[in-house]
């Protein structure tokens, strides 16, 4: 199995390099605070890449409505990123902002990110290999792709873009 350096773990784990797991992954929040993924065992995660200026855009609301209507079982992350027709110019107020003031976001968003290519983030690193997550590959098509992982950290599956939030496709695994 392919490990993770320890340049990419959270603060606090082990120095040493260790079997890939996703609760290890050093992730900040939109305003630059360390997010300890860790803290979110027991529950589903439910990563999204998310963008301002999408066609997909409107999905804000329906994950919104999933992170309420589960809040006891998942955690909704979303993940801005402008790899996808430079569609999420923001910084991190203009992004925030957006998001509370047009669709009541109150689900958690993380940094700005890369989910693909030579600067891809290390969490979608472990999202899309194999070698990583256990599961299997992919590759990020576009924004609003969503990746479920289990209460254990587990990968249970990916889903495009055109997956709506509230799909049975996600929502029959909560």
């Amino acid at each position: 199995m392919k490990t993770i350096d320890k340049a990419k773990l959270a603060p606090g784990m082990s120095t040493e390099k260790v079997s890939a797991s996703v609760y290890d992954i050093a992730i900040n929040s939109l305003d630059g605070k360390p997010i300890l993924l860790s803290e979110f065992k027991g529950k589903k995660l439910l990563f999204v890449n998310v963008a301002s200026e999408c066609g997909f855009t409107k999905q804000y609301k329906d994950l919104q409505k999933l992170s309420d209507t589960y809040s006891d079982e998942l955690v909704v992350i979303g993940s801005p990123c402008n790899q996808f027709g430079k569609q999420e110019p923001g910084d991190a107020a203009q992004i925030q902002s957006f998001c509370e003031r047009n669709f009541g976001v109150t689900f958690l968003l993380t940094e700005k990110i890369d989910v693909k290519g030579g600067k891809q983030h290390p969490l979608y690193e472990w999202l899309t290999s194999k070698s990583l997550n256990g599961k299997k590959n992919s590759s990020v098509k576009w924004n609003f792709q969503k990746y479920l992982v289990d209460e254990k950290g587990q990968l249970i599956d990916y889903y495009f873009s055109i997956t709506k939030p509230m799909s049975s496709k996600i929502t029959r695994h909560l």
